[in-house]
Order: structure tokens, then sequence, then C-alpha cells
């Protein structure tokens, strides 16, 4: 892949996560919305973000939901890793909001809190990713 397809790439990855997040962040408190979407859109939103920073890296990653493994795998340097020790919580909506099981229903500050850290790893991958020398100008 060439440097410009690269970027390219990481900037498709970067804009996805953007409009989960923006998704999220708009269903939290609409009286029409049930809180687990915003709780899935707000997990798929960092889980994105995160695969941007390993696109840009050239990291090879799973194609899985834990959120704790691809930050794992953010190389050394990138202070996200430090300011997001533990994304568990987050990772739990991948399918505990997709699916009925012997869990609780989210509630809406399950989904405020989903939306709040997925928010705050979005700026850490935009602060990081500016600070390794991408532009982020441009970003939405």
């Amino acid at each position: 892949m060439s440097a410009s397809e690269l970027m390219a790439e990481v900037r498709r990855w970067l804009r996805y996560a953007c409009e989960d997040l923006a998704a999220a962040e708009a269903l939290v408190g609409s009286p029409d919305a049930a809180p687990r979407h915003a709780c899935f859109l707000a997990q798929q939103a960092a889980e994105k973000a995160l695969k941007a920073v390993l696109v840009y890296s050239r990291v090879e990653f799973p194609f899985r939901h834990d959120l704790d493994t691809l930050r794992d795998l953010v190389p050394t340097g990138w202070h996200l890793k430090q300011e997001h020790p533990d994304l568990a919580g987050l990772t739990e909506w991948a399918v505990e909001a997709r699916y009925p099981g012997d869990w609780p229903d989210p509630t809406e500050a399950d989904a405020r809190n989903a939306a709040n850290q997925a928010r705050a790893v979005w700026e850490s991958v935009l602060r990081d990713l500016e600070g390794h020398g991408f532009d982020v100008g441009a970003t939405p």
C-alpha cells in the first residue's frame, strides 16, 4: 500500500468512527431510541478509532471487538495507551447491546457513559495521530 493509499485508509476508518460517535451522541437521551443502540455505536466508534491508529502504524489486527486487545497492539509511544488503560466496559457493548442475554438492558446512564468514553478515545486518537505526523485538520 502506498503512503497516499495508507492515509486514505486511515481517513476512512476515522470517518466511520466519527459517524458512529455522532450517531451514538445523538441517540443519548432521545425518547425515540433505545439506549442499547447508543452503547453499541459508542463501542464501534472507539473500535474504529483504535483501528485507524493500527492502520496508520501498519500493525495487523484481528477482526475482533475487544478494545483492550486492540489498544495493546498500539505501538509504544502513543499516549492513548496510558490514557485508556481499561476499555472492557465499553467492549461489552459490542455484544450485550445487540443481543438479549443474562444481563440487564442498558440504561440511559449506560448510554451516556459509553458515548463519553468513546468521545474520550476519539479525542486521544486524534491528538496522538497529530503528534505522530498525521494531518487531522481534514478529519470529520
